[in-house]
């Protein structure tokens, strides 16, 4: 077992790692239990195979939950077979969870949808807590304090067994977001920046504790954004720190605790911090007060510009892969150094995803819709993180403001960020997206992606051009 350092100050990321600690191999790797853990149907049959081969069970199906959301359908009255593709994962999603007695959020179900929107909106994840997908993007849910981890399908059966990952103790790197965002600037603009500063590959092995002044004053959902993008920049997992809003907005949720549980949850959460004088081994500041609507350009997350902004020449490459890589992505993507990106055509709106289809993504984007049509020619889609959403959303007559816009409403669920549902664009479409990846042929072959937040894609929707939200009004000659 490691030694403690009694006295000595600590991480969060510090703190959490040795509370979950079960015991060092030696390999060197760490066994940490997790407290709860969310599959989904492209992963977890395997796992389920896997282990019902070798006759282990798994270990604590009551900490176990399934989520349908890669390959369903996000059409209006979607069956199993309404994506046949997805229809075996389904069926074997559904069937490996009932043999093994674990909750499953099925089609049809009220809370069915994306595992990282499904999980901290119905209080799975808590402040402090250990967790576990099957999908890169489990650190989403970092934005409400706790340590999750993306697995693959072997780490994922290991845990199913076990209770506990197999992991190297990763470093630890704290970026600071300091001064106030201005209007239509969001936690998806300040992610694109940061891994814009530091590249694809700049926080790997590390997980990130995001602090700073900026951080604080997001929103619970947005911290939750920020933390989704955390792996596009390498970071083995990424949070925030609890504080009073955090727990306000777990506060009733359904599986968080209640009364007497509440309580001392509660007295444990706000001692959840990094002790004054605790090191890190990376540490990076990034002033947001200046910074406006971000949008990739290239074909990775780290290859970004401010919306005013003009796309790089490679000639100007610290080195020759990079420029390279430049130049690879100007030719994917249709474009030449000196262009600005606003102004361009474009075939396809998505508005959904992990990172982007909570309450509050959509009000943003319905605020910039409202009263306006979706360009001719532009297909454009509004696709809920969860049957939740969907309903809040309704409720809030958010669908309607879209659908008189000229957008599709869809039922929750992936959709268009790896395509998985049969949501996909078509060769040489140029599509802006809120979604967290822009690789080649990401959604679809020889489709060209652009990453924004969802006033942008709103905006872009409505002038059928690349448009800064902040100018919309002028582009539409309305002032």
């Amino acid at each position: 077992m490691r030694a403690q350092n009694v006295g000595m100050p600590e991480t969060l990321f510090e703190k959490i790692w040795n509370a979950h600690r079960v015991a060092e191999r030696a390999d060197g790797r760490e066994l940490i239990y997790i407290d709860r853990h969310v599959l989904h149907e492209l992963h977890a049959p395997h796992a389920f195979e896997t282990l019902q081969k070798q006759q282990r069970p798994v270990r604590r199906p009551d900490l176990t939950f399934s989520a349908q959301d890669h390959t369903v359908s996000t059409q209006p009255g979607r069956t199993d077979d309404t994506n046949p593709s997805g229809a075996p994962f389904i069926k074997a999603m559904r069937e490996g969870s009932r043999r093994n007695g674990i909750k499953v959020f099925d089609l049809g179900d009220p809370d069915q949808g994306i595992s990282h929107v499904v999980a901290p909106e119905l209080g799975m994840v808590l402040p402090g807590a250990t967790h576990g997908v099957p999908d890169s993007h489990a650190s989403t849910v970092g934005g409400l304090g706790a340590l999750a981890f993306g697995v693959g399908t072997t780490e994922l059966g290991h845990i199913l067994a076990t209770q506990v990952i197999a992991m190297k103790r990763p470093k630890s790197m704290l970026i600071r977001l300091e001064g106030k965002l201005a209007p239509h600037v969001t936690a998806k603009d300040v992610a694109l920046r940061i891994i814009s500063e530091i590249g694809v590959s700049g926080a790997r092995g590390h997980v990130v504790e995001y602090a700073g002044s900026a951080t604080r004053a997001m929103p619970m959902e947005q911290r939750m954004t920020l933390c989704n993008l955390n792996i596009e920049m390498g970071g083995r997992s990424g949070f925030v720190a609890p504080d009073d809003g955090t727990f306000q907005w777990i506060a009733g949720r359904p599986f968080a605790p209640q009364g007497a549980m509440w309580d001392r949850a509660l007295a444990h959460w706000k001692t959840l911090k990094t002790d004054d004088g605790a090191k890190f081994d990376r540490e990076l500041v990034l002033d947001c007060s200046d910074l406006e609507p971000q949008i990739t350009w290239g074909t990775d997350p780290g290859q970004v510009l401010g919306i005013s902004g003009r796309v790089p020449d490679p000639s100007g490459a610290a080195d020759g892969s990079k420029r390279a890589a430049m130049e690879s992505a100007l030719g994917y993507m249709g474009l030449e150094p000196g262009m600005m990106l606003v102004g361009l055509p474009v075939h396809r709106v998505f508005i959904g995803s992990c990172t982007n289809a909570r309450l509050p993504d959509l009000q943003a984007a319905a605020d910039v819709v409202r009263g306006r049509k979706v360009a001719p020619g532009v297909v454009a889609m509004v696709v809920p993180g969860s049957s939740r959403v969907k309903r809040e959303a309704e409720a809030a007559g958010l669908d309607r403001v879209f659908r008189d816009a000229g957008f599709s409403w869809g039922e929750s669920g992936c959709s268009m960020c790896a395509g998985g549902n049969g949501d996909r664009g078509e060769p040489g479409e140029r599509i802006v997206s809120t979604t967290n990846r822009n690789f080649e042929n990401r959604q679809g072959p020889k489709v060209r992606t652009h990453l924004v937040s969802p006033a942008t894609a709103a905006a872009t929707a409505i002038a059928g051009r690349i448009a800064d939200v902040r100018q919309l009004g002028q582009v539409l000659g309305q002032v």
